[in-house]
């Protein structure tokens, strides 16, 4: 071993991230198997090798037990001989004899080195899943380095040695990416594979909304105001109910900022993508009319049996109501977690499921239209978040 075997150890231990014991536990395991290459004869002896961390210098040394009757001369030896190399050695016990050779042969470095290479791979991927085991579900940073059919391949971690895949259900449709491009992302699960972890993330998922949020508005990191419900059309429109829990205290004024700063950080992340701040009501009359914004609403009657709200707008109102394709009342339907029937004022009643395949529901040609909202859509997960009460 040479005399710089510990600044070695303080190279290695800065370039992989590891441990200095983790590295010299590694090196004599190596040793071990090197041995048994070259001088054990067989793989049954009990080997152990112990090295000085400062000068390098291997110790290996043979571990027999002390018995009565040896049965295998190869890991047994009786009192009496045992107590020719130790004279405290008792029956049951275990004796150490160094062994160590001069040098080890070509065959048996090259095993050390092949086991000293796959325990530091090991090593590395252990790492890497503990530092991102727990971080499921916040926001992580990446760098583009290839785009193929399963998605976007991105480094991460630190010193980049992290790879987190992007598929294209989760990618915004309207985003486009190039290579060498850094991307914030939400991680989504954490999985082992054979060639180290994997990342599954997200930039799509509703929460990915809700962690931005929780970045740039200090009042919902803190707690005091809370996000209730969130529904998101990736790139295109996203609908975020809140509430604040201190007396007299705007929740929309909060996250929108002075000059609309806050909410304009977020949407310059999000490509451009709407997002409408609504406050959360306990009144389900109220906070169906709230989630319609900007639109217009005069009266909303709530049928409890059929989890239906029906909803009247002024006649100028219904196209904004409605939204392009229907889009601004099923994200209401979503928010909100209500069946929402809308209608003009003074206008006979035509019933149209915008949910249904066809996008002619949202065409001004009808007065009316029903969007049915997916209660599972409408549950938030999350730190902050509370399921919205049927009301």
């Amino acid at each position: 071993m040479r005399s710089d075997f510990s600044a070695s150890l303080a190279q290695l231990t800065a370039e992989k991230g590891l441990q200095k014991d983790e590295l010299i536990d590694m090196v004599e395991a190596a040793m071990v198997s090197a041995y048994r290459k070259d001088f054990a004869g067989n793989d049954e002896k009990n080997i152990v090798v112990r090295i000085d961390p400062q000068s390098g210098s291997p110790h290996v040394y043979e571990v027999r037990n002390v018995v009565e009757v040896v049965e295998n001369p190869d890991t047994e030896v009786v009192l009496a001989d045992a107590r020719a190399l130790d004279p405290n050695a008792e029956n049951g016990g275990t004796i150490e004899r160094e062994v160590t050779p001069p040098n080890f042969g070509r065959i048996g470095a090259q095993t050390a080195k092949q086991v000293i290479l796959q325990r530091i791979r090991e090593a590395e991927r252990d790492h890497i899943y503990q530092e991102f085991a727990d971080r499921e579900g916040d926001i992580i940073t990446g760098i583009v380095r290839r785009i193929d059919p399963r998605g976007i391949i991105l480094e991460t971690g630190s010193g980049g040695k992290a790879e987190a895949l992007l598929p294209p259900s989760e990618q915004v449709p309207t985003e486009r990416v190039r290579m060498g491009q850094r991307l914030r992302m939400y991680l989504m699960e954490v999985n082992r594979a054979a060639r180290g972890p994997m990342l599954i993330v997200s930039r799509a998922h509703r929460n990915f909304v809700r962690r931005l949020m929780e970045l740039e508005i200090p009042e919902i990191y803190n707690g005091v105001v809370e996000i209730r419900s969130i529904a998101r059309e990736p790139g295109s429109r996203t609908k975020v109910a809140v509430h604040s829990r201190q007396s007299g205290l705007d929740p929309v004024g909060a996250c929108v900022g002075q000059r609309g700063m806050r909410i304009q950080n977020i949407v310059n992340e999000l490509g451009g993508e709407r997002i409408d701040i609504i406050q959360w009501h306990e009144d389900p009359a109220k906070f169906v009319a709230a989630a319609l914004s900007p639109a217009r609403v005069l009266n909303v009657q709530i049928d409890e049996a059929t989890k239906t709200a029906s909803v009247t707008v002024p006649e100028a109102q219904l196209s904004l109501a409605i939204g392009k394709e229907g889009q601004n009342a099923r994200l209401a339907a979503k928010l909100t977690g209500w069946r929402v029937d809308i209608k003009s004022e003074a206008a006979p009643r035509e019933t149209v499921e915008s949910a249904a395949p066809e996008p002619a529901a949202a065409t001004q040609e009808r007065p009316e239209t029903s969007v049915n909202g997916e209660f599972a859509e409408s549950t938030v997960e999350g730190a902050g978040a509370g399921a919205l009460p049927p009301a």
